[in-house]
């Protein structure tokens, strides 16, 4: 994570703010050496829950395959 002064930041904000959209690494501002704020870039947020781990989550089983072991529900 990147550390930029306050007066630094105010200087290349644009630039600063590109370089986050391109790398998605955040940037701590400070001021007086001490951390003020995190600057990060938007993450859109889906539309909805469906599918929205879509090509993240993977299962290698058949989930719809009849289970053949028998269990008491009581």
């Amino acid at each position: 994570m990147q550390t930029v002064n306050i007066s630094e930041f105010k200087d290349q904000c644009l630039n600063l703010i590109d370089d986050i959209e391109a790398t998605g690494e955040e940037i701590i501002i400070v001021k007086n050496g001490q951390p003020i704020s995190i600057l990060r870039a938007y993450k859109k947020q889906p539309r909805s829950l469906f599918a929205s781990h879509k090509n993240i989550v993977k299962s290698h089983d058949d989930l719809i395959k009849p289970v053949s072991n028998e269990w008491d529900a009581e």
